[in-house]
């Protein structure tokens, strides 16, 4: 077996510690290994030790192949990390920390830091901006009242019910990629912001009869339907933006069940890559994809419980 295609055939190809090397290896170095910290070609490999040692003389000159990765540091081996990595990339719900620990002989709190390092590797690096014909839309996420004990939705619950969620903003370019994005509020200078930051000028934006997003016409070809008359008027709708979010509150309330808003953001990172990569893909080149991204990125136990970096408490 050169490479796997099926999960079954990825349990028994990683489970040989020097084949996931190998991978990880080809898939960071695919013309030789080179040494992370300078560059340099000039290693040579420790085989009792699985690391290979630059010959140039500077500090770290010993390094596995998890090192400049969200595997750094990580005691967990990687037959369990690829495996990890396939289910997560490949699951159209995802698969919770619980569920993740059993599969593959972790503890919960292992496999939670796991999945987030793993939804890390997920983030979009691509700037460029999205062009043609564009979906704009937001969503609130947050606890259901009915579901809510009573003292609960008294302190959170106000008015229709916005209150005390996040909010969400999605942009879709058709037969192209989705953003979706934690914003601070849905006012019309956020809004107008984060159009303007993602969408080239001049394209066609399609919006809801929302308020905050009138005055999109100075710079794009605005088009809104109201969804009080219509869903769909010609190629006027926000359909494909409305999919995603299904998509993505479906994963929420039915696997996650209860996510922080302060790791929403990660789980959107999540969805985002498998509906990006969802068409003219197989569960191994989504696979490839994921473990292409995994290089230089990492997130440790502290930052990701807020104890350092922005926003520690």
């Amino acid at each position: 077996m050169t490479s796997p295609n099926t999960l079954q055939e990825a349990v028994i190809f990683f489970s040989d510690p020097e084949r996931c090397i190998q991978r990880l290896a080809l898939s960071r170095w695919p013309e030789g290994v080179l040494c992370p910290t300078c560059g340099s070609d000039r290693i040579g490999f420790i085989a009792t030790r699985r690391m290979w040692e630059c010959k140039a003389k500077h500090p770290k000159r010993q390094f596995s192949v998890k090192v400049g990765t969200i595997f750094e540091d990580s005691p967990v081996g990687l037959d369990k990390w690829l495996v990890s990595l396939w289910l997560l990339a490949n699951c159209k719900n995802g698969i919770s920390s619980f569920e993740l620990a059993r599969t593959v002989g972790v503890s919960q709190k292992t496999s939670w830091f796991m999945l987030q390092r793993i939804r890390l590797g997920f983030q979009d690096r691509d700037k460029a901006k999205l062009s043609g014909d564009v979906e704009v839309d937001e969503t609130f996420i947050g606890g259901k009242a009915r579901n809510m004990h009573r003292w609960r939705r008294k302190q959170v619950i106000h008015g229709r019910g916005a209150n005390g969620k996040t909010v969400v903003m999605g942009l879709l370019e058709r037969d192209g990629k989705v953003r979706a994005s934690v914003i601070s509020d849905r006012n019309k200078p956020t809004l107008h912001g984060e159009v303007a930051a993602n969408v080239e000028h001049g394209s066609q934006v399609f919006t809801d009869e929302f308020t905050s997003y009138w005055g999109l016409d100075e710079k794009y070809t605005h088009q809104i339907i109201n969804h009080a008359e219509e869903y769909v008027r010609g190629h006027v709708h926000t359909n494909g933006m409305e999919n995603f979010w299904s998509l993505l509150k479906r994963t929420l309330g039915g696997t996650y069940v209860a996510v922080e808003p302060y790791h929403l953001f990660r789980y959107i990172d999540e969805q985002s890559f498998r509906y990006n990569n969802r068409k003219n893909k197989s569960d191994a080149d989504r696979f490839n994809l994921a473990l292409s991204l995994v290089v230089g990125k990492r997130l440790t136990f502290a930052e990701l419980t807020g104890k350092v970096g922005p926003g520690a408490f």
